[in-house]
């Protein structure tokens, strides 16, 4: 029964701002804020602050510790009370104000699965002097989408739709031969031994950490 009367009564009661002091600390702040003799309010503020402090232990090593908590406390308070603060108070209107909307990047990626990454590589390889690096680059751009492209699908590509892709996204300005593609095959391999290794170092590390 008790217990059904404390989850009614969490419930039924006002949302805290830091809920993280726990809803006594709060009463203790909003007894505070009815105290008429201010004397007595900020021996009570002192006397609060120190139970914050005991609650916020993890923040001992916090060399702006004592600011945060009196921070708390006016916050807390719905910025009334009225005591004499050995920090500046925090400013409501600044708290209570919403973050600026970050803008979010407006960079259109033709295929998902290469990403924007292997998109300003194959920039950078359009803007490349022509010769033989640019050939060997482009060669190995391409052998990149193929293998971007496996471990996006895990199955099967068709060599002539990476050669086109590649087209697409140099605008007309890169091409392979289908010959100096790797082997599908091949490249499924090789990740299969990577992850294969990784997945052994990773239960190496795990077993090697369980025995300290």
């Amino acid at each position: 029964m008790g217990n059904i009367l404390d989850l009614a009564y969490n419930t039924e009661a006002p949302k805290m701002v830091i809920p993280e002091y726990g809803r006594n600390v709060q009463k203790m702040i909003d007894h505070a804020i009815t105290i008429k003799d201010k004397e007595e309010r900020n021996k009570c503020a002192k006397a609060i602050v120190t139970v914050m402090g005991q609650i916020n232990q993890h923040i001992k090593d916090n060399e702006d510790v004592n600011e945060k908590l009196w921070s708390h406390l006016f916050i807390m308070s719905n910025f009334k009370l009225d005591v004499d603060f050995p920090y500046e108070k925090t400013n409501e209107n600044e708290f209570n104000s919403k973050p600026e909307n970050v803008p979010y990047p407006k960079n259109d990626i033709k295929f998902g699965h290469y990403g924007k990454i292997m998109e300003n590589l194959i920039d950078a390889a359009v803007k490349y002097p022509e010769g033989e690096e640019k050939k060997n680059l482009t060669i190995h751009i391409a052998n990149l989408l193929k293998t971007s492209y496996l471990l996006w699908n895990r199955d099967t590509v068709s060599d002539s739709v990476i050669v086109k892709n590649l087209d697409q996204l140099s605008n007309g300005k890169l091409s392979v031969n289908i010959e100096d593609l790797r082997d599908t095959s091949d490249i499924l391999r090789q990740y299969k031994k990577k992850k294969n290794t990784k997945n052994s170092n990773n239960s190496k590390y795990h077993k090697h950490k369980n025995r300290r």
